[in-house]
């Protein structure tokens, strides 16, 4: 930790952090988004973004998938819904990021509130339904643009009745994949969102095998990366993977929120709303045994993004350790601060050094026994 870092850091925790905890969290959100849209636009300020939280070190860099990644620590989709921060989140020292979900059509969620926080079990709880802006103006707001890190497409279905119909779902996935087909790195196909209506109906083997199908059809150069549930039993996980390695899927997001509230770790006598899914540490264990299965069940044939709990450098070498290539975040930084991502970095560089590694890719399963 540098001393701008603790500086940072001591500002959020000490200031920023209690000032936000007393205001409604999707108001405060959405505040956040509107700074970051305005220190993107400029370089100056994008600069000293840089300057005071990116980190930069070789034993990082990765190539995945054809795709240079600068270091594994990424933004997890659902906190750039719409796509409005791509210009400052680089410079937050994200090595890359995920934006959306995106769906077919504007979507405008589920009612208010529908995001909580849960300080004791350093959790968020998420119900916000796949509100974005709908494919068509998120394309269009990144048409032509380019990034400074690689940068993901997660793609789902509009949060509707209409899209409850199997085919009508498709071809809603079908027209968001479509639209962003050549924009950004790669495209996630999130089929485990657990706040839209009529459920997951695409953890289904055989409605997968045909979503994919058609996503095949539509011409696209990226990679695609399927976003798992947690809540998942592992007879349906290897349904899942046998209909992935068929369609030729490059990897997947392990894992989106959970929404078993007996197998979430919860704090004793932190109050639950009855709605959402658990992210941040409530999820982590979960997370870290698909994420574990899913190395094993592979082989580490394919790329695994490491999702839920991570706050700390330890968090994300844990996740490398049982077979992640790459790991993502959104709660852990709305705990701790912004200069958390440049943190994780530092600290991931050190633990591979401590241990003899000279890149990600050569720690990736460390911990896995076969």
């Amino acid at each position: 930790m540098t001393v701008m870092s603790a500086l940072s850091g001591a500002i959020y925790k000490g200031m920023a952090k209690p000032l936000f905890f007393r205001r409604d969290p999707e108001d405060v959100h959405d505040a956040v988004t509107r700074v970051g849209e305005f220190l993107g636009r400029h370089g100056s300020t994008r600069f000293m973004t840089s300057a005071a939280f990116s980190y930069r070190d070789p034993v990082l860099e990765q190539r995945i998938l054809g795709i240079d990644f600068p270091n594994p620590i990424g933004l997890a989709a659902g906190f750039d819904k719409d796509a409005r921060l791509t210009d400052i989140m680089p410079s937050v020292g994200f090595g890359f990021m995920e934006v959306g979900s995106i769906t077919g059509e504007r979507c405008e969620g589920n009612r208010k509130p529908r995001l909580w926080r849960m300080p004791k079990s350093q959790a968020l709880v998420i119900n916000y339904g796949l509100k974005n802006d709908g494919c068509e103006a998120i394309a269009s707001r990144l048409a032509g643009r380019s990034f400074g890190v690689p940068l993901g497409t997660s793609v789902a279905k509009t949060n509707c009745e209409a899209t409850v119909d199997p085919e009508k779902g498709i071809e809603d996935y079908a027209k968001a994949y479509r639209a962003l087909a050549e924009i950004g790195d790669y495209t996630t196909v999130n089929i485990s969102c657990p706040n839209a209506f009529g459920g997951q109906p695409f953890t289904d083997p055989a409605l997968l095998d045909r979503l994919l199908e058609r996503l095949s059809a539509i011409p696209t150069r990226k990679p695609v990366f399927i976003k798992l549930s947690p809540d998942l039993q592992v007879s349906h996980l290897d349904e899942i993977i046998a209909v992935a390695e068929r369609r030729n899927v490059g990897g997947y997001v392990c894992a989106n929120l959970t929404k078993d509230r007996a197998a979430a770790d919860l704090a004793d006598g932190e109050n639950v709303p009855r709605v959402g899914g658990f992210s941040g540490k409530a999820v982590a264990s979960l997370a870290d045994g698909q994420l574990a299965y899913l190395y094993r069940a592979t082989r580490g044939r394919v790329p695994i993004v490491g999702c839920g709990g991570v706050f700390t450098a330890e968090d994300a070498y844990r996740k490398i350790g049982l077979g992640a290539s790459l790991v993502q975040m959104v709660t852990g930084m709305i705990y701790e601060g912004p200069q958390v991502v440049g943190d994780i970095n530092r600290g991931l560089a050190r633990l591979l050094g401590r241990d003899g590694f000279a890149s990600v890719a050569e720690a990736r399963g460390k911990d896995f026994h076969w």
